[in-house]
């Protein structure tokens, strides 16, 4: 049988409400991000991933470590809960996936924009070539 956790956390980054959707499945961790404008209510929350979970584009799987599931004492889990609201620094493993998602998705467009350059150096070499070429034919 086939487990899979999602969570879904909404959190204020100025000057935007930030959705993060971490899902693990089969010990793969994936991550997608998506931008609120307004701070959303609980019911457009639940339609806007009732209506797009399907074109979410999360970022490449990451192996999990295995952990053995066990059951936490509830009074431990709501200080778990409170340690987790209160800490909203950089470096958790949704904001590192994501992170590693922006910085792929820069590589590859820097690489197409340099390709494109190479390639219109190159058209405008052929063309001035081309030039120089019918310049000397009369002669």
């Amino acid at each position: 049988m086939q487990k899979i956790r999602a969570t879904f956390t909404v959190f204020f980054e100025e000057p935007f409400w930030i959705g993060v959707y971490e899902r693990i499945c089969e010990g793969q961790y994936q991550v997608y991000k998506v931008t609120f404008g307004a701070e959303p209510k609980d019911y457009q929350i639940y339609e806007f991933l009732s209506e797009n979970w399907r074109t979410f584009r999360f970022s490449k799987p990451q192996p999990m470590e295995k952990f053995p599931e066990r059951r936490i004492n509830p009074k431990r889990m709501r200080r778990a809960i409170a340690k987790d609201l209160s800490q909203t620094g950089v470096g958790t493993k949704a904001q590192q996936a994501l992170k590693q998602q922006q910085e792929e998705r820069k590589a590859e467009t820097k690489k197409t924009n340099r390709q494109r350059k190479q390639r219109m150096k190159q058209e405008q070499f052929q063309l001035k070539q081309k030039k120089r070429k019918e310049k000397h034919k009369g002669h």
